[in-house]
Order: C-alpha cells, then structure tokens, then sequence
C-alpha cells in the first residue's frame, strides 16, 4: 500500500491524511473540502512566502556588501540611510492604536506568567495547561527560594522545620498583596465568611477583615467553616485551602494546609523551537497532541514513585461568591499555539513534487483541531470568547506580517469560521522586525493578541545580520550592550504607543534555569516593572513563584506611567556589538568557545539522536538549563562570527568541539538512551551536526539552525530504519 494519499493535486502522508479525517469530524468540515482549500492556498499565497523569503536573502546580500564596502567606525546616519533605501528600515506612518476586538481575557486584562512547552511531549503540554493553579506551600518547599539552613534542609521525610519557613513565607506574601486591616495573616486562626464578608478571627480573639474588602472573591463549604477562602489581588486569585491531611500545613494556626496561587495564565503549546519535527511521523504527534487538547481529551501515564498517574486536564474550579451566587474559574491556562516560522517546508504534503510551505500546513491543522474548542465539542473551553491564538515566530519586516493575515483569512474562510477568528502573536525576535515594529503592529492592528520579546534568536539575528561588520563581542557581553537595552525597551514602549494594553500581550523572555528560582524570583520583577503584562517561564513551579511579581507591581499602572516617558532610541537599536579593537586573550578566548561549543553539543545530541526539542541541559558547570533550539542560533553564529574574522579557526574550533564532546558524554552517562560522540567524531551524525551548525552558519539563511538539524535528524532516522 502507497504511504501517500493524492488528493486536490496534492500528494499527502497517508497517516497525516487519516488523522486529519478524525480531526474533521464534527466541525462541519468535510477532509475533501480542507484538502481543496489547502491546495488553493498553496497555489495562491505560495510564490508570495517564496518571494518574501528572497527578499530576506537579498537584504542580507546588500548588507553583507555594504559592510564590506564601508570597513571599520559605522557612521549612523550613513547606515540608517543606507538601511531604509534598500527597504530594510520602512517609514512610520501616522499614529495609530489596535483595535483587536472580542480578545480572552487572559490576554488582554489579566497580566502573569507564560508557559511555553512542546506540545510533542503529552506530559508537557498537560502540566502547562493544568498550571493555571499551583500549590506556593509546593513551590516554596521544593526550590532553594528556603535556604537549606538551620534545619531547613530538604530530606528524603518532609521536614517540619523546613515546612514553617514556608509558611512564614507565604504569610509574608498574603501581607504583602492582601493585607488585613489590623494585623498580619501570621496571626490568624480563623476564616469565616459572615453575611457576605470574610472575617479574619485572631490568636487574642478579635477580629478584623481585609485591608481591601474587594480582595474577598469567595469561598467553598460552610461559611462558618469553609474548605477553600478565594482572594483576588492585580486580577490574580490565590485560594486559602483549610483543613487537614497535608505535610506543610499540619499544625497551622488557622489549619491552612496549602496556598494556591492563580499563576499561568496563558501558555503556548509550541510546534516550533522547542519540538523536533521533522518529518510527518512527528508532525501527527504534534497534531494529535494538539487535538486532544482543544478536544479535552488528551492523557498521559506519569510515573510518581511506584505508582503510575493518570494525567488529564483539569476540571473548572467552582465557588460561592460573596453574594451568596455560585460561580467558576479557569482551571486550565489559556492555550495558545506556536505555529512554525515561514522559512520553513514540508514533505509531509507535496504539490507537483515539491514541499509546502509548513507554515501553512500548520495554520489549516491547527485550526481545524481548534474548531471543536469554538463550537464546544470538548470536554473543556479554552478560549471562552472564541478565539483561536496563534504565535507567529521568525518574521522579517511588516510585509511578513501582512502575508500571515491573509494566510489567516484564507484558513478562516476554508473553515467557516468567523472573520478575525484567529488572532495573531508577533515573536519580536529578528532584527528586522524589531527596527519596524510600529509598522508590524500596524499590518495586524484587527487581529494582534501579543509582542514578544526573544533574547537568544534575536542575538542570534543580530550577528549574523553584521556578520561582515566585524568580530563581534563575547556572547555573554550582549545581555548589557547598547542594542540589547535600547531593544527591551523598544518593544514596550512602541506596544504602549499603539495601545496594545486592553487588546494584548506586551511579553518578555524566558528564564532558562527552573532550579535557580531564588535568582529568578530576585531578577525576574524586572519584567513586570518594565510594564510587561507576562514573560516566559520554563515549568508550572517557575509560574508559581513569577505570579507573585504580578502581585507586587500593578502592570496597568506601570504601563501609564511609562507612557510618559521617551521612546527608546533607533540608532541604539542599530548599535553593532562590534569588539573593534579589543584583544580576545587566548584564555578568554577558549573559555568563550568551550562554553558555546558544550552548550550546542548538549543540546543537539539530545535533538538529532533522540528527538528531543527542549529539555533541561547542563551547561559547562553542570547547571541545567532550559534549551531550546534559538540555544543554537546565537551559540553557532557567534562562533562562525569569530571565526570569519580570524579571532578563531578551523581546527582550534573543531579541537575544542571533540574536547566539549567528551563533557557531554559525562554529562548524559546516566542516560540508557544516550550515545557517546567520543571517540568516532567522523561517524557520529549528532557531532558531524554539531559542527555543521558552525561551518555552514554563514551561508544558511539567517543563521537559522532548522536546515542543518532537520537534515541530520533525518539521516539519524533513516539509518535506524536500515
């Protein structure tokens, strides 16, 4: 039997065209018809991806000429010049605001965390969306926010004395965002709700209330003595859970044995950086996923111990509200999802031989899985004013944008779906973007739910944009320069202008490292303080202790304030990290090429060997961290960087790639399913892509990283089959 089905001129993987027959099914959707649709939109918004592609090569082209036409100081006047007559840099017209209509409150009022998982992996995409609640007793405990001193250390029994810290510390946050009127939570022995007001009872028998009486948002049980007292601060809620039977709050004063906290909000269920899919094997697992969870129905076995758990989505949360009327919340985060850049293909469907756009694949399958969502077919709502939230990543330039709108309006019209149905995220994470991002907003101003900023990509971008510019400064030295600040600025204050708050997100990047949650709970209030209204966070716990920032700072009120204050400049923007004429020591100069070498090694073995797309990966100090894929943009252009003006060469490079090869065998020995690189480099394909992510990272488009993994995947796969 043939493994393709020819349908509508197209030729597609029978086990793709058979999932979206199951998908189909109750949306109204015959597979025929969306099989149709998909044909026409590849015949008609095909040759226009293509040509918008071309133009990205050929700026690239007359800016690498450019530079090298103009070697040394870059005169800024010269360059913007220079930038806006090839029509890289586009006038701003007149002043505008969005008028994106009927967006999810998670998105457009509520201000928290953002969760970004794979959703190839069930288990992932299921923790994600059932973190809209987590446990701060759990939080608190589990991490190093309480220092493993004076008794506080975690031990394989609960230790009690570690458990009292918790609560003093979640007693200092309920002070902190829900204050009493007259004392502190510490003190409380009671809660009861009488005539529609909670009173708090006291350790000397008084009683007082809420410092802010609207903070009382309900309860659960008997008023008198109720299971669950609901709060509301910065529209977050945060539950009082009451009674008996848990390790932390055994012995609690007012038999509180655990503290919930509303923590994230959203979370994008990705098909891009953080999965690898390459083929149509994973793209159904990446479909099916997807399915199953606007469908409610998604599972997924995780082992605890000796017992294995069934894991489903969860259920909406119900209360009394004071009024005495009953009432529900979101159990699950609002689900977004991360559809693939516009660079990318697919075999997964061919048209006269060739591949498709993958961007457009992903379009009509999410969609159409997202329609049972719309018409309530699932087990669950998740956008409950019938949006379907799609992050677009790897734009170039406003033309990009206006080409995703009319993808969405295609898709829209071959699903029957209402006008504006999907709604757009911008990744603010290439160059082009960021210096047009007015314009950008602009081309999506009925339809733009988000703007994202992304370090790592976008660093990424940076380099390889200049490459011709000159060496560029070490890898870490780009968290404190010119361009870098200017652009998390930039990104704020041109969403602020154009009146994103009440329409979307303003966001900002991930946190990378989900077991330092004591230096991500000191740094990451910057963001909300830089009036983001979220920011990315690596795991349900990590939202947890980031939602307690959003309490701290009101970011609506932030966001006014900074609505007075002078946009962030263009030319800082367009400052080059050039090194100039600094001198990399030898020793400087090692140290930055083991620490991106083993950081590409550790992430691509896992990729290329296993399939795995994000995962915690040790750096060179054996810290783990939270890679994905835009890891390896800004690590291999760097090097390809230093290498193309001689700071480095070939063979110093591909010695310390052998030499880091080892670190990471160390590193995964405990792994069973782990494949040493060391010592047969020449025949290890995870290692030979390595090194190819390098030594072709100045001719792949953009610098992006997807060419050469997918293609090494793909042989890795194929010699498997042999």
């Amino acid at each position: 039997m043939s493994d393709r089905v020819e349908t509508s001129g197209l030729s597609v993987d029978r086990g793709l065209h058979r999932l979206v027959g199951e998908i189909a099914e109750g949306t109204g959707i015959e597979p025929t018809a969306f099989w149709q649709a998909l044909a026409g939109i590849v015949a008609e918004l095909g040759p226009r991806n293509r040509e918008l592609l071309n133009k990205r090569d050929q700026l690239q082209a007359e800016i690498d000429a450019w530079h090298i036409a103009n070697p040394g100081a870059i005169d800024r006047d010269q360059y913007r010049a220079f930038l806006t007559k090839i029509g890289y840099l586009v006038p701003e017209g007149e002043a505008f605001e969005v008028s994106t209509e009927n967006v999810d409150d998670e998105i457009a009022v509520i201000a928290g965390p953002q969760l970004v998982v794979p959703v190839d992996n069930p288990r992932y995409a299921l923790n994600a969306a059932n973190a809209r609640w987590y446990s701060l007793y759990d939080a608190l405990y589990g991490t190093d926010i309480i220092l493993e001193v004076q008794g506080c250390k975690k031990t394989a029994k609960y230790n009690p004395v570690r458990g009292r810290q918790v609560i003093n510390y979640a007693r200092k946050f309920l002070d902190q965002a829900v204050p009493l009127a007259i004392g502190s939570h510490s003190y409380a022995v009671r809660y009861k709700v009488v005539s529609g007001k909670l009173i708090i009872v006291m350790g000397d028998g008084s009683e007082t209330e809420l410092g802010w009486r609207e903070c009382f948002a309900g309860y659960r049980g008997d008023p008198e003595q109720p299971s669950v007292i609901l709060l509301k601060h910065n529209n977050l809620h945060i539950e009082l859970l009451i009674g008996e039977g848990y390790f932390i709050g055994q012995g609690d004063l007012a038999n509180i044995y655990d503290i919930n906290l509303e923590s994230a909000i959203t979370s994008i269920m990705d098909c891009e950086d953080s999965v690898s899919a390459v083929d149509a094997e994973d793209k159904i697992r990446v479909y099916r996923n997807w399915f199953g969870l606007m469908k409610g129905d998604l599972s997924a076995d995780v082992a605890r111990g000796k017992e294995t758990i069934d894991r489903s989505l969860s259920p909406d949360l119900e209360y009394i509200a004071p009024d005495g009327l009953a009432f529900k919340l979101p159990g699950r985060s609002l689900m977004l999802v991360r559809n693939v850049g516009t660079h990318m293909y697919t075999d997964a469907v061919t048209c006269a031989g060739e591949e498709i756009p993958e961007t457009f694949l992903d379009a009509m399958v999410t969609a159409l899985a997202a329609k049972h969502d719309l018409l309530g077919n699932g087990s669950f709502t998740n956008s409950r004013k019938g949006n379907v939230n799609i992050v677009k990543p790897k734009i170039h330039g406003p033309e990009e944008v206006g080409a995703a709108i009319r993808l969405f309006e295609r898709v829209e019209q071959a699903l029957e779906l209402a006008p504006k149905t999907l709604k757009i995220g911008i990744m603010d994470e290439e160059r082009r973007t960021t210096v047009n991002l007015r314009e950008c907003i602009r081309a999506a101003s009925e339809r733009v739910i988000f703007i994202n900023t992304g370090f790592l990509d976008r660093t990424g971008d940076e380099i390889h944009t200049s490459m011709e510019a000159g060496a560029m400064i070490p890898k870490k030295e780009n968290k404190n320069s010119t361009w870098l600040l200017a652009y998390e600025d930039w990104n704020v204050d041109v969403g602020l202008s154009a009146g994103m708050p009440g329409h979307g997100q303003i966001g900002k990047g991930m946190w990378a490292a989900p077991d330092n949650m004591r230096a991500m709970v000191r740094q990451k209030i910057a963001h909300p303080r830089a009036g983001a209204n979220t920011a990315w966070v690596p795991s349900a716990v990590a939202a947890c202790l980031h939602a307690m920032h959003y309490h701290h700072v009101h970011v609506g009120m932030r966001q006014q304030q900074l609505k007075q204050c002078l946009r962030a400049s263009l030319d800082d923007i367009l400052t080059i990290p050039l090194l100039g004429q600094r001198e990399i020591k030898q020793s400087k100069l090692i140290q930055e090429l083991e620490n991106n070498a083993q950081g590409i090694l550790g992430y691509v073995v896992r990729w290329i060997d296993q399939g795995v797309g994000c995962s915690k990966v040790p750096d060179i100090s054996d810290t783990d961290l939270m890679e994905d894929r835009a890891t390896l943009r800004i690590s291999s252009q760097h090097i390809a960087n230093w290498l193309h003006h001689g700071i480095t060469d070939a063979e110093q490079v591909r010695g310390v790639f052998e030499k880091m090869a080892g670190v990471v065998d160390r590193q995964n020995a405990d792994d069973p399913l782990y494949r040493n690189m060391a010592p047969d480099f020449d025949n290890n394909i995870a290692f030979q892509a390595a090194l190819d992510l390098v030594f072709k990272g100045r001719e792949v488009s953009n610098g992006y990283t997807e060419p050469v993994l997918h293609a090494r995947r793909c042989e890795l796969k194929a010699s498997l089959k042999d």
